[in-house]
Formats: C-alpha cells, sequence, structure tokens
C-alpha cells in the first residue's frame, strides 16, 4: 500500500501549485494581514444542467440568478457522474479513486471491495477540506447529505465539521418519515453533531431545515472572531419529489407538451444566453427515452406531475438559498463570504423502480404514488429519463453516464476576491474547490494529517481565474480524465475522448469538439484517430496512477 500511495504522489505532484506543496496548515503571512472570508459551500444534488433560470430554464431561480449576475458563471465546470465519488473529490482535492470513492458503495463489484480505493467512504489517505479549515482556526458547519460513509469513524463530524445535521445516505424522503430509496437504505441514517437520530422533527422539510440548522451554528458563534466554512448539501432535487405548497402547484400544466419540447426549448435558451455555440447542433431524443406521443393519457398525466413537482423542489431550493444569504446581509457577513454553487452531477435518469431489488422486495408496495398523492409525504417518485434528458437541454445523456450531461455542472463563485459579472468557458473540475478555498484563506495543504501522510491535491486553484487575471488554470496540452461504472472520459483542450457504458451508451471509444459540439453529436474518431489515441492511452495511464479496477 505505501508504494502505491508513493506512486500516486510522483504522479500528481508536477500538477500542484506552489502553495498547496507546503506541509503546514497555518496561515500564511499574506492572510494575517486581512480579514480571512467566509465560504458558504453550495451543492445541488442531481440537478440539470439547465435547470437554473441563468442557465435557460423556466423554472424561476431569482436568487441563484443574481449570484450568478454577480459572479462568475463556469459553463464548462465537470464533475463525476454520481453524488459520492463528486463529494470525495470536492473535500480532497484530489481524484476519487485515490478518496476511497472509486465507485459509490452501492455499487461496489466483488473485485472492488476491500481495495485500496475503493473503500466506500471518505478514507484516511486525504485530508478533507473541513479538516484542514478547521485545525487552521475556521468554524465548520455542515446541512445536508453527505454519502462519504455512514460508520462512526467516517460520518462528518469525525471529518473535520463541527456542527452537523446530515442524511447519511444517498438519498430518502424530504419529509420526517426517513424512509429510504430502497430496502437496503431503509430507514435512512440522519446525525447530528456526531449522534444518530432516532427520529426527524414532525416539521422536516429537507431544504428548510438543513438551511436553518446552517443558520443557527452561524447565530451561535457570531462575533467570537472566526471564520466559518457552511457546506449547504441540499439533497434538493434528488428523488423522491416532494416539495410542499406553494411550490407543490406553482409548475400545474406547465410541462403538457412533453420531455422533447422542454429539452429543445432548454437547448435554445443556452445557445441565446451564449453558454454554448450558437451553431451546436442539438443531441437527437436519447434511444431509451419513449416518445411523448407513444404515451397514453394515464402514463403522461403522471410523468408530467413528478415534473411539476421536480421543478418546485428547484424553486424551493432556491428560495432557502436566498434566506441564507438574506442571513448574511443580515448579520454583516455577506460582503466577507465566498459563495460557491454546484450541482454533484446530472439530473438522475432513474425511475424509482429502478433502484436495486425495488421491483423484487415489494418495498414501493409501501408508498402511495397516486397522480393526488405524488410530492407529498409518503410518496416514492422519480421522474425518469425523458425529463432528466430534458434538463441537460443542449448536453446529451444525464447522471451515471460519462456524456456531458452527466458530468457537466453549473458552477457559480461570488465574493470577495472575484470579479463578476462574467462567464468563464474553460475547463475545470470538481478538484479545483479546495485547492481554491485554501488558497483564498491563505492556508496550506498539509503533508501530513494527525502524524500521518496525507495524499496531495491534484486540483488546481482557480483564484486567478476568479480575480480574472488568469485565462485558464488548465493549458490546452493537458490531460484530465476520469471514470465510473465502466464509463470513460479523458480531455486534452477542447477534445474529449468519451466511452459511454451500456445501457445508456454504445461502449466504445468516440471523440468529440466539445467546445463546438457540446451536444457531442459529431464523432470524430475516424477522422482524428491520433487524436483518438492519444487520450485513449493517457486514459490507460490515469487508470493505473489512481489504481481503477474494472469489473469482469
Amino acid at each position: 500500500m505505501e508504494h502505491q500511495v508513493f506512486r500516486r504522489r510522483l504522479t500528481v505532484v508536477f500538477l500542484l501549485l506552489p502553495l498547496i506543496m507546503i506541509s503546514s496548515v497555518l496561515p500564511s503571512e499574506a492572510a494575517d494581514s486581512k480579514r480571512r472570508p467566509n465560504f458558504l459551500l453550495v451543492v445541488a444534488d442531481d440537478m440539470g444542467w439547465t435547470d437554473l433560470g441563468c442557465w435557460g430554464s423556466e423554472i424561476q431561480t431569482p436568487n441563484l440568478d443574481s449570484l450568478a449576475e454577480n459572479g462568475v458563471r463556469f459553463t464548462d465546470f465537470h464533475v463525476s457522474v454520481s453524488c459520492s465519488p463528486t463529494r470525495s473529490m470536492l473535500l480532497s482535492g484530489t481524484d476519487n479513486h485515490i478518496a476511497g470513492l472509486g465507485t459509490m458503495r452501492e455499487l461496489l463489484t466483488p473485485e472492488q471491495k476491500g481495495k485500496p480505493g475503493y473503500e466506500g467512504y471518505l478514507n484516511n489517505h486525504v485530508v478533507s477540506l473541513a479538516e484542514v479549515l478547521r485545525q487552521a482556526g475556521y468554524h465548520t458547519y455542515m446541512g445536508g447529505k453527505w454519502h462519504l460513509g455512514h460508520e462512526p469513524e467516517s460520518i462528518p463530524h469525525s471529518r473535520g465539521f463541527e456542527r452537523t445535521y446530515s442524511l447519511m445516505y444517498g438519498g430518502a424522503s424530504h419529509w420526517h418519515d426517513m424512509a429510504g430509496l430502497f430496502e437496503a437504505d431503509h430507514p435512512a441514517k440522519y446525525t447530528m453533531d456526531g449522534k444518530f437520530l432516532k427520529k426527524l422533527p414532525a416539521d422536516f422539510y429537507s431544504s428548510r431545515s438543513y438551511t436553518d440548522f446552517l443558520m443557527s451554528a452561524i447565530r451561535e458563534n457570531r462575533g467570537d472572531g472566526k471564520p466559518f466554512l457552511a457546506y449547504l448539501a441540499f439533497t434538493a432535487p434528488h428523488d423522491p419529489v416532494h416539495v410542499p405548497e406553494p411550490w407543490l402547484s406553482k409548475y400545474r400544466g406547465r410541462y403538457d407538451d412533453g420531455y422533447e419540447v422542454l429539452k429543445e426549448r432548454r437547448a435554445d435558451a443556452a445557445k441565446r444566453l451564449s453558454l454554448v455555440s450558437k451553431a451546436a447542433r442539438n443531441p437527437k431524443p436519447h434511444p431509451n427515452v419513449k416518445p411523448w406521443r407513444s404515451l397514453d393519457a394515464k402514463e403522461k398525466a403522471l410523468s408530467v406531475r413528478s415534473m411539476e413537482v421536480y421543478a418546485g423542489m428547484v424553486d424551493n431550493m432556491d428560495y432557502h438559498f436566498g434566506r441564507i444569504v438574506n442571513f448574511l446581509k443580515d448579520i454583516g457577513e455577506y460582503d466577507n463570504t465566498v459563495i460557491i454553487f454546484f450541482s454533484d452531477n446530472g439530473a438522475n435518469p432513474f425511475l424509482s423502480e429502478d433502484y436495486p431489488n425495488n421491483k423484487e422486495s415489494g418495498f414501493l408496495d409501501r408508498f402511495d404514488d397516486n397522480l393526488e398523492n405524488i410530492g407529498h409525504p409518503g410518496s416514492n417518485v422519480a421522474y425518469g429519463t425523458g425529463w432528466a434528458s430534458a434538463g441537460s437541454g443542449p448536453l446529451d445523456y444525464f447522471k451515471m453516464t460519462v456524456g456531458e450531461g452527466g458530468i457537466r455542472s453549473p458552477l457559480i463563485v461570488s465574493g470577495p476576491g472575484v470579479k463578476g459579472g462574467r462567464t468563464f468557458g474553460s475547463f475545470a473540475y470538481v478538484t479545483d474547490i479546495m485547492p481554491t478555498i485554501l488558497q483564498m484563506a491563505g492556508i496550506q495543504h498539509p503533508g501530513k494529517f494527525k502524524g500521518k501522510d496525507v495524499e496531495p491535491m491534484k486540483g488546481r486553484s482557480l483564484v486567478g481565474v476568479l480575480s480574472g487575471s488568469d485565462k485558464g488554470s488548465y493549458g490546452p496540452d493537458e490531460l484530465i480524465g476520469g471514470e465510473m461504472g465502466d464509463g470513460r472520459w479523458m480531455r486534452k483542450g477542447d477534445y474529449k475522448a468519451v466511452l459511454v457504458a451500456k445501457p445508456f451508451g454504445p461502449a466504445v471509444w468516440e471523440l468529440y469538439d466539445v467546445a463546438k459540439d457540446p451536444g457531442e453529436t459529431k464523432d470524430l474518431s475516424k477522422e482524428r484517430p491520433k487524436i483518438l489515441k492519444e487520450l485513449q492511452e493517457a486514459w490507460s495511464k490515469y487508470a493505473k496512477d489512481v489504481g481503477v479496477i474494472i469489473p469482469k
């Protein structure tokens, strides 16, 4: 194991900025001369690339739209295909295979279980963002989804967060009933300040309750002179689709034309906003999506209602985000708070019946999923592949795939040190968030933590990009890639080699120019075979360096 860790460190060290190679976690001298910033880190769960108004959506998101107007919008920001791998990279600054989430815990195969990089939780070879900030004098608060381990030693309170109110699993009811997504994760596990909860308050609703908790935690320590990291990990809009009034009824009738029409509208809106090239071709309807015209009246009604509630969830999430922003203004902390928002992956293509063993176990029989109950407590409904594809707008695919609709996320950053009112169109990656925060805080990443060597960060600081002094953190010849669930991708500049695994993709290598063709509509592998070969070879090297284990 020691020689594997050493090899990984050698392979990534050339990428590191001088700032993050120094082994102290004390604030730098530069940071001592001014007040260190707070950080509000907000992550949406399974939100489509065009679900925000400022990304071309019909869903009303005025607070996040305002954040984008005053900050920097990243249109080529990338994450993993699913929840916990992305979150492991966010909180470690390195590849998910190094951090312990080579795949989600729920998807570990016999070949992967127990192997390095596939522990199924945020492992101890990395130090978390919260651990580094807390040791350097920050308050660290978390409200929302963890999904990085649910044993006592791996819950958020054990990984650097001093105040926590968190869902341990990948998803659950948004109401107080603690209903899981499937039998193995039912009832769902929640913790508060390091203790597992036996029940939730009767008035619990996820987006509101996590926001309330964070505001309370910030208020309790207000005035002690210490800055804070507040990690608001919304479980919205992850299924099951649940939302209270008035959002439950707000979007009735809005989606009666179906998901194919919505995808075209979203794609066209993204072009008008210059989020993608106006000359880009829209992807064809995904072959796994039933044509809207083929659905009968009942199927359409159920599908439309699911999307209406989903839209209400996104709108409601924006409302609660706005509450915490107003709170920061009220207590005089807004101007000193860097706000970062993105989604952990693309929109979810699964229905509730697609989760492990849900059909066979009869687990779904305990829920009331009739049309009139969708969105209410006691329902367990997801909106499916058609609406997920629509949420990607001009991009193809969705969550659980390495197509752009699965791994491209809307990132917004605003606050002190950020030259706002701009759109940034070059590549950036979720591993870049932690080094960015540490540089803004004047904190250096440690080589050791609690007496043990820890992996260095692989990501790049975006501070220069945010200030407007740099055009990008990655050069045109640099190679960046990823993997999960047999899906593979590798970027070099605007070229992307990609293998989208079955059942959603063809499971063959393809090549795209994603600047001109973000919808991945024209395969260039025959026209540019040398580029494809170079990227395939780079992916193989990447897989060896980070310890990818391909299931048999």
